[in-house]
């Protein structure tokens, strides 16, 4: 078995957008996740998954389907794909947090269009930003092949947590 790393990126703080040791917007810390080419968190790494560009209201994240996403039949787990969708509008939503704000997703509605395999090459996921206001947010997130065919999309409503909401 392939030994899995899962040392923390060095763009996280304990439970807050840091970088470096201070506390930053959401979008300089997940330009800092893109520089570093670290994994946006644990969970991801696990999975593959990169954030690839990050900019204000808008994000980009990568995988490319291998063996272990597959699941009896050759295809991609679903939560693969479900996973980019929440990892992309999480991350939008994030990237126009002030320093100390975060956010976590509420609800989340993937539709499936159309198998993800191996042969589909490296996906991406982009993640807009629809809606912020002081307590929720909406996102939504399109996953699409090499080939660019749509794979999936989704939607998330998110809880946004304000700096002073510690």
């Amino acid at each position: 078995m392939d030994k899995i790393t899962t040392a923390a990126p060095q763009a996280y703080g304990p439970g807050k957008p840091m970088h470096g040791g201070k506390l930053v917007s959401g979008l300089e810390f997940l330009q800092a996740i893109v520089a570093d080419s670290t994994a946006s968190s644990q969970f991801n790494s696990l999975i593959g998954i990169r954030l690839i560009e990050a900019e204000n209201g808008r994000v980009l994240y990568r995988v490319t389907p291998e063996t272990r996403h597959m699941n009896a039949l050759g295809i991609a787990h679903g939560g693969l794909a479900a996973t980019l969708i929440d990892s992309a509008t999480g991350a939008a939503v994030l990237s126009v947090q002030p320093a100390g704000g975060r956010s976590t997703t509420l609800e989340l509605k993937v539709n499936f269009i159309r198998p993800l395999t191996a042969a589909s090459g490296p996906v991406e996921c982009e993640g807009k930003v629809v809606h912020v206001g002081r307590r929720v947010a909406t996102a939504e997130g399109r996953v699409i092949d090499a080939k660019g065919k749509l794979i999936a999309h989704g939607s998330a409503t998110i809880m946004v947590f304000q700096a002073e909401d510690g």
